[in-house]
């Protein structure tokens, strides 16, 4: 069987933890920053844990991980 290629935008926007689940940005954080308060500039530092729920729609794109 030839191997399963990983889709190239899941390769840039997700990393998987030690324990499966999937790490990606925090959404929201593009741009608009003006508009929001410092408070949520704040909590939307670094990366989060993606939902259940989604990561099986990503998964099945990332075929090795």
């Amino acid at each position: 069987m030839p191997k399963l290629k990983t889709k190239s935008s899941v390769k840039k926007r997700f990393r998987l933890t030690a324990t499966g689940k999937i790490r990606t940005s925090q959404a929201g954080k593009q741009h608009g920053m003006i508009k929001r308060t410092k408070k949520q500039i704040r909590n939307q530092r670094g990366t989060a844990i993606m939902f259940a729920g989604d990561v099986r729609r990503v998964k099945k794109f990332m075929p090795y991980g």
